[in-house]
Formats: structure tokens, C-alpha cells, sequence
């Protein structure tokens, strides 16, 4: 993407216009609030979760891919704090169960289930299935959008596989289930830097920052 700038060249000059003011998250995840605070630090721009804004609307994300869903979120929640907003989703596509849990990552369990709950549901459906066959990987759409309603897109993905327990104290979701086999560690085994670096949400993000990098220079 930063070889075509050009292709964002309405959201970079809509963001411009509101350098000054700080980017919402658009999650009360705080795990995912840490980890995206590291990733744009080097951008210039503050980053707040909107428990800054209690007002803020919790989005239903009732689309049907991660792109649907992380636009819906980051447009609305623009829109109601007035300022510029990033979301993102994300989630787990494992391979033997047909690309599920999906768009479905946070509420694989249930509603009001916890990343305990969705990691042993994983487990119980991967039961018996042989490493081969437990290849998966963790896709992100995050979209950055602006109170006048101007909003741009970036993916990442990152392949792994899930193994048979958890492993690792750091991380959130199904990190502790996803190993990277160039690393022989899951994701919550990882170094924050690593996984910041090698992540599909780490990936995503590289280009907004270019985004806001070239949005902050007024270009």
C-alpha cells in the first residue's frame, strides 16, 4: 500500500483534518487496546479506548466478514464521539472446521462467554484431530474512519497451528492455542515486539500507519 498512496489519498486528506485530535479505539477490549497503543505509537497520533468516551455506542457486529464488521464499528463510533476512529476484526479460521469460528471468534462459546470458554470449545470440536490437520490462521480487517464519514480498509493474516493446550501467560483470545512453528512458541508465548511485528493484526496495521504517517505530514 505504500507503493499506491495514492489509492487512500480522500481518507489521508479527510485524517489531515483532524491530526490534532487524538484516534479512538473502537473496542473495550482491553488486551487489544494495549497491543494496538504499541503498534501506532510511532504514528504521531494519540490513541485512546473509548472508555474515554462512556457515550460511545457498543456496535452490534452482525456482518458478514471482518471487513463488514470493523467499517460498521469504526464509521459509527466516528460519527458519535466525532473524532477519528480505528477497529478492527479479527479472528481464528481453522481449517478442519471449515474456516469456523471466523467472524464468530468472540462469541464461539456463547454470548457472555469468556477466551477460557472459546479456547475449550476449540479444543473439545479438535479433539483426536492430528496435527496436520489443525492448520489455521488468524485474519484481521482494520478500517480507520473519519467524522465526516471517509473510511479505508487494510488486512493481515498469519498462519499457524492449533495445538492441544494452552500454552503462555501473554496474549489474549486464542493466542495461547496458536503456535507458529518457524518460533516453536504460541502467540502468548511470544515477545510483545515479535508478535507485534509478525501478527496479522501487526500486519494490518502497517498500513494505516502509513496512512497516518503520510495524513500527518498534511499530504
Amino acid at each position: 500500500m505504500s507503493n499506491n498512496i495514492s489509492a487512500y489519498r480522500d481518507i489521508i486528506y479527510s485524517l489531515s483534518k483532524f491530526k490534532s485530535d487524538p484516534i479512538i479505539l473502537a473496542t473495550r477490549n482491553e488486551g487489544k487496546v494495549r497491543e494496538l497503543q504499541q503498534l501506532l505509537a510511532e504514528t504521531g497520533f494519540k490513541v485512546i479506548s473509548m472508555s474515554s468516551y462512556p457515550n460511545a455506542p457498543d456496535v452490534v457486529e452482525d456482518g458478514r466478514t471482518f471487513e463488514d464488521n470493523a467499517i460498521k464499528k469504526a464509521r459509527e463510533v466516528a460519527a458519535a464521539a466525532n473524532k477519528i476512529a480505528l477497529a478492527d476484526d479479527s479472528g481464528l479460521m481453522v481449517d478442519y472446521l471449515d474456516g469456523a469460528p471466523g467472524v464468530h471468534s468472540a462469541r464461539f462459546a456463547g454470548p457472555g462467554h469468556d477466551d477460557t470458554a472459546n479456547n475449550d470449545k476449540l479444543l473439545r470440536l479438535l479433539n483426536g484431530v492430528p496435527r496436520q490437520k489443525r492448520t489455521a490462521r488468524f485474519c484481521c480487517v482494520v478500517a480507520i474512519a473519519t467524522p465526516d464519514g471517509k473510511a479505508a480498509t487494510t488486512q493481515g493474516t498469519c498462519e499457524g497451528i492449533i495445538i492441544d493446550k494452552p500454552r503462555g501467560e501473554n496474549g489474549f483470545g486464542y493466542d495461547p492455542l496458536f503456535l507458529m512453528p518457524e518460533f516453536d512458541k504460541t502467540f502468548a508465548e511470544l515477545d510483545s515486539a515479535v508478535k507485534n511485528a509478525i501478527s496479522h493484526r501487526g500486519r494490518a496495521l502497517q498500513e494505516i500507519k502509513t496512512i497516518l504517517t503520510e495524513s500527518a505530514k498534511g499530504e
